[in-house]
């Protein structure tokens, strides 16, 4: 039996307090379960990465020449779709507005019509590129919602199976992921152009 089985058998033979709330998968003060990502705690904080700059606008700003290397699976005129670098799952897209703003309601109307149309176009291409069965798609807006990038708004698409969570990121802390990144970008950029 292992330390977190014999932590999960205690907690349902004892009354669990708040305190050990947090620490006792199901057992909080609620009936939900908790999906921990801890990993993503040094991209968020990581001070490179903020004296680099916005990777929404440096990416895209290299040119149509390094899409690829960018992970910039389609250009349209006021908004990009790229790879997440740090994938939930295989095809996790960013619909993302060139033009920086933290301010959903700032965007024109051309920028919030154009994320919706290559919101849905995504979800079509991920469904015939990788048959997923169901789709998360939405916004973090502020840090405080969740976003790593909270100064520049952009939308999630993440491509959902049966069965796609499992142990190994919560007891395990690792992410694990069938595809690399650059097989993903071959296998969804080509639909981009062809639809």
């Amino acid at each position: 039996m292992t330390d977190s089985d014999a932590l999960r058998a205690q907690a349902s033979r004892t009354r669990v307090s708040v305190d050990q709330a947090a620490v006792v998968p199901g057992h909080g003060m609620d009936e939900l379960q908790r999906l921990w990502t801890p990993w993503r705690l040094s991209y968020v904080r990581d001070p490179d990465a903020v004296a680099a700059g916005c990777p929404f606008c440096r990416l895209p700003g290299r040119g149509a020449d390094h899409d690829a290397e960018s992970l910039i699976v389609h250009r349209a005129a006021s908004v990009f779709v790229i790879l997440n670098a740090y994938p939930y799952n295989p095809g996790h897209l960013l619909v993302v507005p060139f033009r920086h703003t933290p301010d959903f309601g700032a965007l024109t109307s051309e920028e919030l019509h154009e994320m919706a149309d290559l919101s849905q176009r995504s979800v079509r291409i991920l469904r015939e590129t990788s048959g997923a069965h169901a789709f998360n798609v939405g916004l973090n807006l502020g840090t405080t919602a969740g976003a790593g990038i909270a100064d520049h708004v952009h939308q999630h698409v993440v491509p959902r199976w049966g069965g796609d969570t499992n142990f190994m990121p919560v007891i395990g802390k690792t992410r694990v992921l069938p595809e690399l990144l650059a097989e993903t970008y071959t296998r969804i950029a080509p639909a981009f152009a062809r639809d």
